[in-house]
C-alpha cells in the first residue's frame, strides 16, 4: 500500500460529518470537521515524506554490481516521483486550509455554488463543484 493509500485510508476512516436538516452550509462545526481532516491528512502525509527522507539515507549503498545499484536507483526514482506527487497534494492542502481560514472553502471557485458536504469529504482538495469538474474533465478530453 503506498503511503497515499495510507493517507487515504486514515483519512476516511473519520467519521463523516452527520448533516443536520436546516443546517446552514460551512458553519462552524462543518469547518472544523474539515479543518481536522485537512490537517490530519497533511501530517500523514509529511510522516511519509520523513519516512522516506531516512529510508533513502539508510539504504544508500554502493553496490558493486551493476544491476543491484540499477534496482536500487529505480526504486529511489519511484519513491521519488511519489513523494513529489504528495508534494503537490501537500500544497493543495494547504491552499484548502487557507481557503478555510478566507470563509472561501466549499464553493466552487469557477461558478460560486456549493460544492457539497459529501464530495468535499471524499475529495477534501475539491475546487469545483461537480457540474465545473465534469465540464472541466470533457473539455480536458476534447483538447488532446
Amino acid at each position: 500500500m503506498s503511503a497515499t493509500q495510507k493517507a487515504d485510508a486514515t483519512l476516511f476512516s473519520l467519521s463523516p460529518y452527520p448533516i443536520k436538516k436546516g443546517e446552514e452550509y460551512m458553519n462552524e462545526a462543518q469547518t472544523e470537521h474539515f479543518r481536522a481532516i485537512l490537517q490530519h491528512w497533511k501530517g500523514s502525509l509529511m510522516q511519509e515524506v520523513d519516512r522516506t527522507v531516512h529510508h533513502m539515507q539508510d539504504d544508500a549503498a554502493n553496490f558493486p554490481d551493476p544491476n543491484d545499484r540499477a534496482t536500487q536507483e529505480s526504486e529511489f526514482s519511484l519513491e521519488l516521483r511519489t513523494r513529489d506527487r504528495e508534494r503537490k497534494l501537500i500544497k493543495k492542502i494547504d491552499e484548502a486550509l487557507a481557503n478555510l481560514e478566507t470563509g472561501d472553502y466549499g464553493y466552487c471557485e469557477s461558478c460560486g455554488v456549493e460544492i457539497g458536504i459529501r464530495r468535499l469529504e471524499a475529495r477534501p482538495t475539491a475546487t469545483l463543484c461537480i457540474d465545473c469538474k465534469t465540464l472541466d474533465e470533457i473539455r480536458e478530453r476534447q483538447m488532446g
